[in-house]
């Protein structure tokens, strides 16, 4: 049971009477009437306990855009319910209105609907739904709070998206469509001819020559459908924030900007995401659900408060006895890649081609320039040595035989993608 304002007021009113009246017998009285009526309104409100509830709206909404969550309302009883209803979410999943008014005649169904905008990448599930049913008077109201199941599934807004267009316009020139395929040396069947002096004698076709009088050979291509490997680091240092996100967020996109390019290139792709252990593993997903598969089970990972065990991602990589571009989305902080990375890599590099990218600060460069007053002057010198220490851990790194690359939040994505296709152009891979 609750009381409304109105209860309240009713029973300030009865200052009135006892005023005019100034005794004992008249509060008395005007609290035995205050009583009657609240305990009467109550009575005549319709149950919580009629009412059944069902929920009904979209499951998924890419971050930044807007989503809807139905409640129908079935009245189950013989009263006529009126009040108020409370759809609980947490507030990172941006429910508006907090609250909506209810009245649901007998046998009678009613629906309303929560705008969802939520504010950050993740899964929000819905809280307790609350319903207040008032008497007729308005003076009480009986309420009660149920669960009805509701999840929303955050997607990562993917804003790299928008150079995917230009990217495949140069991959259609690279897989053959509109350049020349070039024989060589590789791992597909590409067509026969005669035997000439200095072929492998193991690439005779003994079939195709008890047909002919001459010796015939087969020629090969490169392999064209490569396998890609994509780590995402989510440990400790993914959880810096950058220009007011998770640096894992601005790997993600990158991530999922090779994905969509790889996955046209009809290359096999692998995702892995974890620390200490993994989080999120996408593989052998079908091309047509790839990048939608790889976007919705890396929606709700988030970054740990622990420093990341290559060596359990790098046993994940080494599963496969392929030879593979593996690309490790990880911050290029010095101590957690001289401590954890640099030991595993040379395996790693015997056996892969490996590529680390790394988001970089903007705002490390603008301190290195600012020098108005002592504070910038410090601040700027700090920049320069964190600078320079990522620059050694990127030396380090390159001297292993790994591409490293270093970018910001919204360059990083493209960086990869380019740099994806000039191994491509190069017959790297």
């Amino acid at each position: 049971m609750t009381l409304t304002t109105r209860a309240a007021a009713l029973l300030l009113l009865g200052v009135v009477p006892v005023v005019l009246r100034p005794a004992g017998s008249t509060l008395w009285a005007w609290l035995l009437l205050w009583v009657l009526a609240v305990g009467a309104d109550l009575l005549l409100a319709a149950a919580p306990g009629g009412l059944r509830l069902t929920r009904e709206g979209a499951d998924q909404v890419r971050l930044g855009e807007r989503a809807s969550t139905s409640l129908v309302v079935e009245n189950t009883g013989r009263r006529r319910a009126r009040g108020l209803l409370r759809d609980g979410w947490p507030p990172s999943a941006g429910a508006t209105p907090a609250r909506h008014p209810l009245d649901v005649p007998p046998g009678e169904r009613r629906r309303v609907t929560t705008a969802l905008v939520p504010t950050r990448r993740g899964d929000r599930a819905a809280d307790r739904v609350t319903v207040r049913l008032l008497g007729p008077l308005r003076l009480a109201a009986r309420q009660r709070s149920v669960e009805v199941p509701g999840r929303l599934r955050v997607l990562h807004p993917f804003p790299s998206r928008r150079h995917l267009p230009s990217r495949l316009a140069v991959l259609r020139q690279l897989d053959g469509r509109a350049a020349v395929r070039v024989r060589g040396q590789g791992t597909e069947f590409d067509s026969l001819r005669d035997y000439v002096d200095g072929d492998d004698v193991r690439s005779i076709d003994w079939r195709a020559t008890a047909r002919r009088r001459d010796l015939v050979v087969r020629t090969w291509q490169p392999e064209q459908h490569r396998r890609i490997v994509v780590v995402v680091d989510t440990g400790r240092t993914s959880a810096g924030r950058v220009d007011d996100a998770p640096r894992l967020d601005a790997a993600m996109d990158a991530a999922l900007l090779l994905t969509a390019l790889a996955g046209h290139a009809r290359d096999r792709v692998q995702v892995l995401a974890g620390d200490r252990a993994v989080r999120a593993r996408i593989t052998g997903s079908d091309r047509a659900t790839l990048l939608h598969d790889v976007i919705s089970t890396l929606a709700p990972v988030d970054p740990q408060v622990v420093e990341t065990d290559w060596s359990v991602l790098a046993a994940e990589v080494a599963r496969s006895s392929h030879r593979s571009l593996v690309v490790l989305l990880t911050p290029l902080e010095p101590a957690a890649v001289e401590e954890g990375l640099l030991p595993v890599l040379p395996a790693l590099v015997a056996h892969h081609r490996v590529v680390v990218a790394s988001v970089s600060d903007p705002a490390l460069a603008r301190m290195r320039t600012a020098r108005d007053g002592s504070e910038q002057v410090w601040a700027a010198a700090a920049a320069e040595r964190t600078t320079a220490l990522r620059e050694a851990a990127a030396g380090a790194l390159g001297r292993l035989g790994v591409d490293v690359l270093d970018a910001p939040p919204d360059e990083l994505p493209v960086r990869l993608a380019d740099h994806y296709l000039a191994l491509k152009r190069q017959g790297l891979l």
